[in-house]
């Protein structure tokens, strides 16, 4: 058996070096693929951590008790301007004539609420009258939208001196004595009127906030001054 000299003939060494290079290329893949694997669990760990701590921030605290905001308001503290007026008395607004007058009116209820009047208006800019004024020129005031403030001879001197200062700074407000009327204090709108203890039950904001130029006023926007004044 001979052998060609010229056909070179693979040796042991080098097959064992190609082997060596080989598994060290795989092993250094594998590495890789793992150390990307790491990494990239890693950053998911870190997102999920970091998202779940704004949540958490970003959510309301609750502790089992109500915001303050949903807190009833204490003893003591004032009712809101807009509150229910308890002992309101009302009229139908349509059952309220409204023709101009030269004569007297016999109103049905006094102070009166509404009804015929006189052509020319008390002045209600925030007038504060000491005597007593004509229901028929105080009527139209009222059409034009004022709360007209009354009381008599037992009404606190306090009473009347707070009462005149609320109406003094009041547009479209009037006040005046009125003997004869049911109540200390009244107060008065269109088509609406209520009797207080006094100068500081909480009534008396609601009705000055409720009407005021308010719903019940058959002629809104209409002038307040340019009318009766004191005589």
């Amino acid at each position: 058996m001979s052998f060609d000299p010229r056909t070179p003939m693979a040796q042991p060494h080098d097959t064992h070096r190609a082997r060596q290079r080989r598994d060290r290329a795989l092993a250094i893949s594998l590495s890789v693929l793992v150390v990307v694997g790491l990494v990239g669990f890693g950053s998911y760990l870190v997102l999920t951590k970091s998202e779940a701590s704004e949540q958490k921030q970003a959510a309301p605290a609750t502790d089992g008790k109500a915001p303050s905001d949903d807190k009833a308001p204490s003893d003591g503290q004032q009712a809101p301007a807009d509150g229910p007026i308890e002992g309101l008395r009302t009229w139908d607004a349509k059952k309220l004539t409204r023709n101009h007058v030269t004569g007297t009116v016999a109103y049905p209820m006094k102070p009166p609420v509404g009804g015929d009047h006189n052509p020319v208006w008390m002045n209600c800019d925030g007038e504060v009258y000491k005597k007593a004024i004509p229901d028929v020129n105080a009527v139209h005031a009222l059409e034009h939208g004022s709360v007209w403030v009354t009381y008599t001879d037992r009404a606190p001197a306090a009473d009347v001196a707070k009462l005149a200062e609320r109406v003094g700074r009041t547009p479209y407000s009037l006040m005046s004595p009125y003997e004869g009327q049911a109540g200390t204090i009244m107060l008065t709108a269109w088509g609406n009127q209520v009797t207080v203890d006094g100068a500081d039950d909480p009534r008396v904001d609601r009705f000055f906030s409720k009407f005021v130029q308010g719903p019940q006023t058959p002629e809104p926007g209409a002038t307040c001054t340019g009318g009766l004044g004191a005589q």
